[in-house]
Formats: structure tokens, sequence, C-alpha cells
């Protein structure tokens, strides 16, 4: 008996624990600016937002009542860059008038056309989505040279809308509107900013085998799951509850890099029609037009977060993308092209070897945001 009623007091203790626990978040629950009650309410909201049409009716536009940002003309198009050919990827790289050294440097490395077709029996077609530059001194002279760029390479897509942050889901739309009238022929499209490196050999190899298997309803990239909108007005991100008023997004792919299949393209631009745009960011935008048509994300773990990726061979033998390069990429490109790397990760050794490696570089203490821990078992 004594021990039963030193369990029954152990139990009681817990019991009150959690009531307090419980209560104190109930307390904190009201506090919006409070960063960890908003990650447990907006996770606990995910599967609501996820599961039922309230978001996109309280999102959506009625016919005829257009929010003012459909209308942007092309100053650019190269309308005729897909026409009769069998275009296994279209790579769409978001850009801004000014980065011209940006632009370079990715075609003559991971969006060299040619070197993809020569070396990898794909064709694939690379186009830079941007707006006009926001700075009204100088935008005649960038615009000069912009068309001067275009004429030697034709593969500047641009409207007439200002190129700012809070023009982004602007320039999805473009990017999917740009798609469904000249590149419908694509069977999968890739959206990626200008700061990203692309393993585009390893994404092709990716591709072509979920081609032959005829994938429909496809969408990869690094997944946000259960997000909350940032309430702090000073935060870039900051969204209004005006602009959104639920506790968490639908499931979304960081817009720095992801890929869709040519089904979910033409169905996200349909679902583009019919939702405001009001909500500046592209990403969550994309996970909101997804979302209504009823596609959901998969999480692929070579697609990095914000940090770039290791430099290594082992990690060069799978990665898709590393984000956060600007002066190295060349480097990159260079290094996780080189046949070497094949040679030293395949066979039964190179596997261990990597295995190694990877656990190495991917499973620390300290998180840096590249690879998860499980991709060295991939």
């Amino acid at each position: 008996m004594l021990i039963s009623a030193r369990r029954l007091k152990r139990c009681q203790f817990l019991q009150i624990l959690t009531t307090c626990f419980v209560l104190s978040l109930m307390l904190m629950w009201v506090q919006d600016d409070n960063d960890f009650v908003n990650h447990i309410k907006s996770y606990s909201y995910r599967y609501l937002i996820n599961s039922y049409d309230f978001i996109n009716e309280s999102l959506s536009i009625t016919h005829g009542n257009s929010d003012g940002t459909r209308n942007y003309k092309y100053l650019m198009t190269n309308q005729d860059k897909c026409q009769n050919e069998d275009v296994l990827l279209l790579l769409f790289v978001k850009t801004s008038p000014e980065n011209r050294k940006r632009r370079d440097a990715i075609r003559r490395t991971w969006g060299n056309e040619l070197y993809i077709r020569s070396q990898h029996a794909a064709n694939i077609k690379v186009v830079f989505a941007l707006g006009i530059d926001s700075d009204p001194v100088k935008s005649r002279i960038v615009q000069r040279e912009l068309v001067a760029e275009n004429t030697r390479y034709n593969d500047l897509i641009q409207q007439d809308f200002l190129d700012t942050f809070h023009n982004l889901t602007l320039k999805l739309l473009l990017q999917f509107g740009w798609v469904n009238s000249y590149c419908s022929n694509a069977k999968f499209v890739m959206s990626a900013d200008d700061d990203i490196f692309i393993h585009t050999p390893n994404l092709v190899s990716y591709l072509k085998m979920l081609d032959l298997i005829g994938v429909q309803d496809f969408w990869i990239g690094r997944v946000h799951r259960g997000s909350p909108p940032i309430r702090h007005k000073k935060s870039k991100y900051y969204v209004s509850y005006e602009m959104y008023p639920w506790a968490s997004y639908p499931d979304y792919t960081a817009g720095a890099a992801y890929v869709v299949s040519r089904d979910v393209a033409a169905k996200v631009y349909e679902a583009s029609q019919t939702l405001s745009t009001n909500l500046y960011i592209d990403d969550v935008f994309m996970g909101i037009c997804a979302n209504k048509v009823g596609v959901v994300p998969q999480y692929h773990v070579f697609f990095s977060g914000e940090g770039k990726a290791p430099y290594h061979p082992c990690i060069y033998s799978k990665m898709i993308t590393s984000h956060g390069h600007l002066d190295d990429i060349d480097y990159l490109w260079r290094q996780a092209t080189d046949p070497k790397v094949y040679s030293l990760t395949s066979g039964f050794l190179g596997d261990m070897y990597c295995k190694f490696v990877k656990i190495m570089l991917l499973c620390r203490i300290h998180y840096v945001e590249t690879y998860p821990c499980s991709a060295a078992w991939s």
C-alpha cells in the first residue's frame, strides 16, 4: 500500500505539473509576438490548413474582379525558346536586372544548355525571369543593357513590374504564365534563385528516371511544414492579419529552388488566376496555389536550406542544390562535375567511405541548415 500511495502522489504531481504547463501555454497563446508559441499554434493548425478549403475560399477573387496584378505586359518573351522541341526541363532563374555577373556565371556552368545536351543527352532550357529596375534614374540605362544582353543570349523573360522583394509573387505569376503560353511541352519546370548552385547532371539523371515512369503530381524541394506567418512589423517577411489571417501556411517548398512536373505547372497556373496575389511571399503563394489543386510537396534531402553544402566529393555525388553561391560558382562546378567524383564514391568501399564522411559533415550537434543528417544514408 505504501508503494501504491507513492505512485499515486507521483501521478498527482505529474498531473498538476502538466496542467500548469498547459495553462501557461494557454496564457501565452494570445501573445502573437511569441515565436515559440506561434510555431506551436501553426503546427497544430497544419492539418486544418492542408486538409480543408476555407483558406482557399478566403483568398479567392471573383471572376472579373482582378486584384490588379495580372495586366503587366511583356518587354521580352523569347517565345520560341521551347518551340517544336522535346524539353526535359525548363529552368526558370529568378534574377534582378543588375545581376548580370550572376547570370553569366550560370550560363557558363550549371545553366549551360549545350553542355547538358552533349554530355548528358538531355534537352534543358534555361531562362531568367525579371522585372524592370526599381531605380527611375538608372532604369533606362539598365534596360538598354538588358536588351543587348537578350539579343546575345535570347534567354531573358521580362515584364514591366518593378523588380522588388514585394513583387516576388508577380515574378512567380510571370514564370507560370510564360510556361503555360510558350513552354507547356516541358516535362518538368524548375524555379530557382540566382544565388543557387544546381548540380544539373544529377538533377537531369533523376528527372530522366521519373520521366520513364510518367510521374504526375510531382513537386519536390526543401519543404516547410506548419510554418507560421511572421507578425513582427520590422521583419522583411512581415505579413499582416489582413493579408493572411490564419496561424499557419499550407506546406510549401522554399522558393530558392523547387521542381514540379508539367501537370502541376498547369494546375498551379490555373489556381493562381483565382487567388489574390496580395501575399507577396512567392513560395508561400505557390503553396497556397498547390494546396487549392490538391498537390502536396515532397521533401528531397539534397535540396539545401539556407546554408552552403559542404565541399566534398561525397556530397557532390548526390547533391541537387546548394544555396548562397556568388563568387564560387565556377570553382564548385569544376569540382562537382570532375569525373574523379564518380570513381571515388562508387562501389562498396566508396559507398561505405561516403556514408562515414557524410555522417561527419551533416550529423553535427550544432545544426547547419544545409542537408539533414538523414541525407548521410541516402
